[in-house]
C-alpha cells in the first residue's frame, strides 16, 4: 500500500511504503495536484516497469493542454519512480509479463452493449435515464452521427419502449435500455412485442430493489421477472451476459434472434458487469453476422399479405409497411392472420399455439452452458450473469487447496438449457448456486425445468458483488473442506 505518510498517518506495517506524494509534487512541479502523477511513478517501480511508455502516455494525454503540462507531469512521474529506488530499495512485486503486440481495448459491460447493438445495426434506440442503463443511451447518442442512428430520450419508460416497439414495426432494428423498476413499467409494452410479433431488444441493467432500492449497487434479482414479465403466455428470449466479452456478442445474438422469430429478447446485465472496465482483445467484426429471418422484400409481397400467417414454426413471413404492395396490418387485440382483430375460439387457439412453436426453435438457438473444472466433481457451483469471473477464480482457489470443484456458468437462460444442467447435477456430488439475490432464483428455475433441486444457494444481496474470496469462504461453512 502507497501511502503519503506527511498527509495520512497510518501505522507502519510490512506492506505499507510511505511515499510523500504532495511535497515532491510541489517541490518538482509547483503543484500538489500532480501527486497522483507522483503516486504513478513509484508504483511503476515496484512492479519492475520503467518510464519509457508511461512517459508516451503522459505526452499524449496532456499535450493537447500544453507541452508544459506535459512536462510536468512527465517530471512528477520520475520523481516517483525515482523516490522509491532510493527508499524502498528492498520493495519489488513480481514483474508484470510483457505483453504481447495484439492490439487490445479496456471497455466495461456497457460500452460493449452498446458496441454490439452497433454492430448488430442497431437504428433506434429509446430510453429513460436510469442507472446503470442510462450510459447505453448516451455512448450511442455521442456515436450516433454517421451510423443512421436515431436515440430518443424519452418521458418515461412507457413511452421508450413503445417508441421502440413502432421502429421495430417500421423495420429499423430497435433497443430500449433501463433497470428493473423501470422495467416493470415497461411490461406492457413487452406484451404489445409479443402479440404483435415485433422484434425488440431490451436490456435490463439490474440493480437492488424493490422500488429504488439501492440505486448505484449491484443485484441479480430480476431473474425471475424476466422470464414471466407480462400477463399470459408469450415467448420470449432471456440472455445474460457473465463478462465484458459476451456482453458484445450476446447483444449480437440478441438482435438476430428477436428478428429471426419474431419476439422481444430480453438482456440482462447487472450494475457490476455494466460498470467494471476490463482489457479485450478487439471484437473481430468479420463475425458479426445479421439475419433478418423472413423479411420479404418489396417483390416478394402482394394484396393479399397476410402478417400473422399461420405457419409450421411459428414464425410468419414479414414485411415491412409501406415498402410495397402488402397491406401490413396488426392489432395488440387478438387477430387472425391478416392482423385483423378477432375474438373466434378457433382463430384464437391458433394464433396462440402459432407463436408457442416459436419456443422450438428459441431452444435450438440456445448454447449450452459454460464449464470449468473436472466433469464429474465432488463438487459443484453454478452461477450466472456477472459472477462468471469470480466463480472461475473461487474454484481455482479451491481446487488449489485440494478440493474437487468445478462450476457451471448459464448465460443464455431462457429458453433454459435444462437438459444440460440436469446432466451437470447428475454427475457431481454436491452442487450450489452462487446467486447476487436473496431468494435464489436461479436455483428455483432449475428445479422447475429439471426436476432436480440442488444442494444448496451461496446467496449475496447486500448490493455488492461476490469475491472469489466469499465464495470459497460461504462454501466452507456448507461444510465442503
Amino acid at each position: 500500500v502507497l501511502y503519503d505518510g506527511e498527509q495520512v498517518p497510518v501505522d507502519p506495517a510490512p506492506q505499507h511504503l510511505h511515499v510523500p506524494f504532495e511535497r515532491l509534487a510541489v517541490e518538482t512541479t509547483g503543484s500538489r495536484i500532480m501527486g497522483n502523477t507522483v503516486a504513478l511513478g513509484a508504483a511503476l517501480h515496484l512492479v519492475n516497469l520503467d518510464l519509457t511508455l508511461l512517459t508516451a502516455v503522459l505526452r499524449r494525454t496532456f499535450g493537447a493542454k500544453s507541452d508544459a503540462i506535459a512536462t510536468r507531469n512527465v517530471d512528477a512521474a520520475r520523481v516517483g519512480h525515482r523516490y522509491v529506488a532510493e527508499h524502498h530499495t528492498d520493495r519489488r512485486i513480481t514483474a508484470l509479463p510483457p505483453r504481447d503486440a495484439r492490439p487490445r481495448i479496456v471497455i466495461n459491460g456497457t460500452i460493449a452493449v452498446a458496441l454490439g447493438a452497433i454492430a448488430a445495426g442497431c437504428k433506434f434506440m429509446a430510453g429513460y435515464p436510469m442507472t446503470p442503463a442510462t450510459s447505453i443511451m448516451e455512448y450511442l447518442a455521442g456515436h450516433s452521427e454517421g451510423l443512421g442512428l436515431a436515440v430518443v430520450q424519452a418521458e418515461d419508460e412507457i413511452a421508450a419502449i413503445t417508441m421502440a416497439v413502432g421502429a421495430g414495426f417500421a423495420g429499423a432494428r430497435a433497443l430500449t435500455a433501463t433497470s428493473g423498476s423501470g422495467f416493470c413499467l415497461m411490461v406492457e409494452g413487452l406484451g404489445l412485442a409479443a402479440i404483435t410479433e415485433t422484434p425488440l431488444v431490451i436490456v435490463d441493467a439490474q440493480r437492488p430493489g424493490p422500488a429504488v432500492g439501492l440505486p448505484t449497487r449491484t443485484e441479480q434479482g430480476d431473474l425471475l421477472f424476466a422470464l414471466h414479465a407480462h400477463h399470459d403466455d408469450a415467448q420470449r428470449a432471456v440472455l445474460a451476459p457473465g463478462d465484458v466479452a459476451e456482453a458484445f456478442w450476446l447483444t449480437v445474438k440478441a438482435f438476430n434472434i428477436a428478428e429471426r422469430y419474431q419476439v422481444p429478447v430480453i438482456l440482462l446485465t447487472d450494475q457490476h458487469l455494466a460498470s467494471s472496465y476490463t482489457t479485450v482483445d478487439r471484437f473481430d467484426l468479420s463475425q458479426v453476422s445479421i439475419d433478418r429471418g423472413a423479411l420479404l422484400s418489396a417483390a416478394e409481397t402482394d394484396g393479399d399479405y397476410r402478417r400473422h400467417l399461420v405457419t409450421p414454426n411459428g414464425v410468419s413471413p414479414r414485411a415491412l409497411p409501406l415498402q410495397g404492395p402488402a397491406l401490413v396490418v396488426t392489432d395488440s387485440d387478438e387477430h387472425d392472420e391478416w392482423g385483423h382483430l378477432t375474438e373466434a375460439a378457433a382463430t384464437r387457439t391458433e394464433q396462440v399455439l402459432k407463436r408457442q412453436r416459436k419456443l422450438d426453435g428459441l431452444r435450438q438457438e440456445v448454447a449450452p452452458p459454460y464449464s470449468y473444472g473436472p466433469p464429474r466433481a465432488e463438487v459443484t457451483l453454478i452461477g450466472w450473469g456477472s459472477t462468471r469471473g469470480a466463480l472461475r477464480e473461487a474454484v481455482d482457489g479451491l481446487r488449489g487447496e485440494g478440493l474437487d470443484v468445478a462450476m457451471l456458468h448459464v448465460s443464455e437462460l431462457w429458453p433454459f438449457p435444462g437438459t444440460q444442467v440436469a446432466e451437470a447435477l447428475h454427475a457431481t456430488g454436491r452442487c450450489f448456486t452462487v446467486e447476487n439475490n436473496a431468494s435464489g432464483q436461479l436455483a428455483r428455475l432449475i428445479r422447475a425445468e429439471t426436476g432436480k433441486a440442488v444442494t444448496g444457494s451461496i446467496l449475496k444481496f447486500d448490493g455488492r458483488p461476490f469475491t472469489p474470496a466469499s465464495i470459497a469462504r460461504e462454501l466452507k461453512r456448507e461444510g465442503v473442506a
